[in-house]
């Protein structure tokens, strides 16, 4: 699982492999293709829409599966709620999981023996994390995940952060018939509506449950999807993730233990770092266009027995970033948001793990490579949203906290998260050296003076002179 967030492409300087490494991208399902933009279809699905969740939903259509297909259908057109379909989300994510992965991987209850192992490595990746940050630990605790638990741990995160560009869509199905119209055709509207919040259900739903079978935490895509304070892995993905590199399990899981439970100090202890990188999401979100041409070509040729193809409508790049400043900067803000917070934990961790573990080398390089090359959490905003995000700068964000604290030491580096203002900039990313040495502004005498000019003027009458008067 890439640990990258949104839509990463392979940049320039980052290795691949090829021609080989797109075909076997293409065979793995990792292409984006016009009919699937998320490039993965159910695992384990090879027949008649394996890579169409409707299909996947409502069976191979013969007469046994007739009747539950039309009670399916009836309740995406009955759905009154938001702008997305989160019980249709959850249940199709959850059939996800169930029918495994790939390989043939299957989901499974985790066992006592392995919630300890989690617990032991999140507890000793905090000790070593005592040495490379200033930020006191997280985690309040530490749980081990089934894939199934993950999905119902994490979907309150991908409501937070899907809705807002839904309700867009949501609003351009209304909004494509005349005003005129509109009045009268309230019915046809709210069944339009239903199945806006259906479509997204779908998408978002088999994303999730795909993504289930390859993260092994809470925190992979750079944003803080589980409960706070609960450092998460998910014992059988860190296996699937070590199986092939040669390097002994136990230290596979604490090197991503490490991971974890740095974001975890993170987003304890930067408490406007959450609403901060959500907010961004939401900002980008406000400047995507639906492309209400396409989307009423298909809904004037809407079959209702071929609900798909307004799903298809979606899949095949509805949405269009406004090209617009406000547009640009809001992109900007989130890039380097993203790119700050994953380059932290990525230095933090090495610092951590490169005194104590031999493959602390070959696992960092490990997680870079499977940024650059991308999986279905980038896939996933890249079409719901529009959004892809450059890898480089995590690369940059990386070297320049690293260079921060052979300048400036552990707490000085770290001292920059105290307030968004403090942090550096896109610009910082493409002159590292200029920000590191860039002489350190004071604030405390601009503290001291808004102090006292909050308590009031100087002049004052003193309350403790006043007493003395009149005794």
């Amino acid at each position: 699982m890439s640990d990258t967030p949104f839509g990463f492409g392979l940049p320039p300087e980052e290795p691949d492999d090829g021609d080989e490494g797109k075909k076997k991208d293409q065979e793995s399902g990792g292409g984006q293709g016009p009919a699937n933009p998320f490039g993965f279809g159910f695992p384990g699905a090879g027949g008649p829409g394996a890579d169409n969740p409707f299909a996947a939903m409502f069976g191979s259509m013969n007469p046994t599966d007739l009747g539950a297909a039309f009670q399916q259908l009836g309740q995406m057109l009955s759905y009154e709620g938001g702008p997305v379909n989160w019980d249709m989300a959850k249940q199709i994510a959850r059939q996800t999981v169930s029918q495994g992965t790939a390989d043939g991987t299957k989901d499974a209850s985790i066992g006592p023996a392995e919630r300890t192992a989690v617990e032991e490595a999140v507890r000793l990746a905090d000790l070593w994390l005592d040495d490379a940050t200033s930020l006191p630990s997280g985690a309040g605790s530490a749980v081990a995940w089934s894939r199934a638990e993950w999905v119902e741990a994490t979907l309150p995160a991908w409501k937070e952060l899907v809705d807002p560009v839904a309700e867009r869509v949501g609003g351009a199905m209304g909004d494509i018939l005349p005003e005129e119209m509109q009045a009268m055709a309230g019915p046809l509207i709210g069944m339009m509506k239903s199945m806006g919040g259906a479509m997204f259900g779908q998408q978002i739903g088999q994303a999730v449950g795909v993504l289930a079978g390859e993260v092994v935490g809470s925190t992979d895509v750079g944003l803080p999807l589980g409960p706070a304070g609960k450092a998460a892995l998910l014992p059988l993905n860190v296996a699937a993730f070590g199986e092939d590199l040669g390097v002994a399990t136990d230290e596979v899981r604490l090197y991503l233990a490490l991971r974890e439970a740095a974001h975890q100090r993170l987003f304890a202890h930067v408490p406007w770092l959450r609403s901060h990188l959500f907010g961004a999401v939401e900002g980008y979100a406000r400047g995507i266009k639906v492309d209400t041409a396409k989307l009423e070509d298909v809904v004037g040729q809407f079959d209702p027995q071929n609900p798909e193809e307004l799903q298809q409508a979606l899949q095949q790049g509805m949405f269009q970033p406004e090209d617009t400043p406000e547009q640009k900067a809001a992109l900007a803000r989130l890039e380097t948001a993203l790119a700050l917070v994953e380059g932290w934990v990525d230095a933090v961790v090495h610092a951590a793990a490169k005194p104590r573990l031999s493959s602390a080398d070959a696992l960092r390089e490990t997680l870079r490579r499977r940024r650059a090359t991308g999986g279905p959490a980038e896939q996933t905003f890249a079409t719901l949203i529009g959004l892809e995000l450059r890898p480089r700068r995590l690369r940059d964000a990386s070297r320049l906290w690293a260079s921060l604290t052979d300048a400036r030491g552990v707490d000085g580096r770290d001292a920059l998260w105290a307030h968004p203002d403090m942090l550096p900039t896109a610009s910082d990313l493409d002159d590292p050296d200029g920000f590191v040495h860039r002489e350190q502004l004071d604030f405390s005498e601009l503290d001291k003076m808004l102090g006292e000019a909050a308590g009031g003027s100087t002049d004052k009458p003193d309350p403790k002179q006043k007493d003395d008067d009149t005794e």
